[in-house]
């Protein structure tokens, strides 16, 4: 019992350790932060895959008509059918926006499993400039985004432009829960791998890429079966020479409400995803869980009788983590509305070991109400219903 003790005291403290290095990590990385303006912004094609709709779409959609950019900007709505609702509100958008260079554009053709790439693969053909940027229905940005983002660009060797996204509706308690996993240990993780290595990878919510950049690697088409196509990507342009930039800007996902069953689900394809892409960083991410750790060891050694002192150190590790997750949210987003309650904390990282240990029990993800196999490469095969 005494070498599982020490075992388990290791344990709690490097996953604080680790815990803390994020925190100080994402400290460090200068958020909201806004960049000085290109003197002659570029044009761009703004690339937009869209797939059904709820109450949050108009308003998602209408932010990226009214962007105050001062370069030429073609906004490209791309649906699967004509049929779709979301056909309506784009429709609605280009009636209220006459003077914008904007169309929907029906994608028909069904060019790979993901359904998202193969609309860009059909917008990437419509699209006049040299700048590409592909992002998210559910996103919405503020009105100098496109101004912020594109100064990246300014040092050619960045290939791709991506940014971090807040969770910005938790309509429900189960995501509250996601909101923790997104508004807290996400990005600051992200910021925490940059302290290691260049990025490798994008974040899919908003990406802006050269055109060129994007021909060397075969196009959107070479992401055709792809689940994580932000993620290969990135690893794509990387592998090039290319550098990822991530701008300090933070967009915003909104999304209908959503019950445990179906953040659950979600959150279960993330994690399948990232094991595929990453598996031995994902595989070592449980020992950067804050509460697991030392709440097992705050059991093991109140069952073997051990000091009180250690069970006291192993309750500041976990208080630490809250107040840390805490931090990281309140300094995400300004809206302290959007902060989830401390207790949700530890249920969020013990849901996640739940979530953990799943993602090595099968293949299979649920992704736009079908059921598909992940592949060790990443890409996916349909199931039979």
């Amino acid at each position: 019992m005494f070498y599982l003790n020490n075992i388990l005291a290791a344990l709690a403290l490097l996953s604080f350790a680790l815990v803390a290095w994020q925190w100080l990590a994402a400290r460090r990385f200068p958020l909201h932060e806004r960049q000085r303006l290109a003197v002659n912004p570029p044009d761009v094609s703004l690339l937009k895959p869209l797939k059904g709709c709820d109450a949050t779409t108009l308003d998602s959609l209408r932010c990226w008509m009214a962007q105050n950019y001062r370069g030429k900007t073609q906004i490209l709505f791309g649906v699967a059918s004509a049929v779709d609702p979301v056909c309506a509100i784009v429709e609605q958008l280009l009636h209220e926006f006459p003077a914008q260079d904007a169309q929907l554009v029906v994608c028909a053709e069904t060019l790979g499993q993901n359904g998202k790439v193969s609309t860009l693969i059909q917008l990437e053909r419509l699209a006049k400039y040299g700048l590409l940027l592909a992002s998210d229905a559910d996103v919405r940005v503020p009105s100098d985004f496109l101004e912020q983002i594109v100064t990246h660009l300014d040092d050619p060797e960045v290939g791709l432009v991506n940014c971090f996204y807040r969770l910005a509706n938790p309509l429900t308690q189960a995501m509250q829960w996601e909101t923790i996993a997104v508004n807290a240990d996400f990005w600051s993780q992200v910021v925490q791998s940059t302290t290691l290595k260049a990025p490798d990878f994008a974040l899919g919510a908003v990406m802006l890429t050269r055109r060129q950049a994007l021909a060397e690697i075969g196009g959107f088409a070479a992401l055709a079966d792809c689940l994580a196509d932000d993620y290969q990507l990135g690893r794509r342009l990387a592998a090039q020479g290319h550098r990822i930039a991530l701008a300090s800007v933070v967009v915003e996902c909104w999304d209908r409400a959503m019950n445990w069953e179906e953040v659950w689900r979600h959150q279960l394809r993330w994690a399948r995803t990232i094991r595929v892409s990453q598996p031995l960083p994902y595989f070592l991410s449980v020992l950067a869980n804050g509460t697991l750790w030392p709440l097992v060891w705050l059991l093991a050694s109140g069952a073997g009788n051990s000091s009180p002192w250690l069970s006291l150190l192993a309750l500041a590790c976990i208080l630490g983590r809250i107040l840390m997750a805490w931090d990281l949210q309140r300094r995400f987003t300004p809206d302290r509305d959007l902060v989830s309650p401390h207790w949700l904390v530890p249920v969020k990282d013990l849901l996640h070991f739940a979530v953990w240990c799943n993602a090595f029990l099968g293949n299979t993800v649920e992704w736009r109400g079908q059921r598909m196999r992940l592949h060790s490469d990443g890409t996916l095969t349909a199931l039979e219903v």
